[in-house]
């Protein structure tokens, strides 16, 4: 199974920008569903943005739409996740993730998805 590995996180004041980073080893990311996933203190898990796996075209959250982008670079086997014009509300622990696309209906769902990299904790002062 594709191994993950998560970076990128930090302290950033609002306003600020951070990019996230994903590194797969053990597998070719190209061949899976890929997400991005947050989980802020005492709130459940939510989708962040990921790959449709219908059509493979981004898909973000409300809160985070016209801030962050989404990107795959298959060459470094690596997920990213820009992130701009942070706000405190961003605040968690960020989670790449990926699964086979035939298990994964919805990509924002974090149902289906089986690999999941370790974390990485993002925090944006006021």
């Amino acid at each position: 199974e594709v191994q993950l590995q998560a970076s990128g996180g930090g302290l950033v004041q609002s306003g600020g920008s951070l990019r996230l980073s994903c590194t797969a080893s053990d597998g070719s990311l190209d061949e899976y569903a890929l997400g991005w996933f947050r989980q802020a203190p005492g709130k459940e898990r939510e989708g962040v943005s990921c790959f449709s796996t219908i059509n493979n075209s981004p898909w973000y959250t409300d809160s985070v739409k016209g801030r962050f982008t989404i990107a795959s670079d298959n060459v470094k086997n690596t997920l990213h996740l820009q992130m701009n014009n942070l706000k405190p509300e961003d605040t968690a622990v960020y989670y790449c993730a990926a699964g086979v696309r035939a298990e994964i209906r919805f990509c924002e769902w974090d149902m289906g998805y089986d690999n999941w990299g370790q974390g990485t904790q993002v925090t944006v002062s006021s």
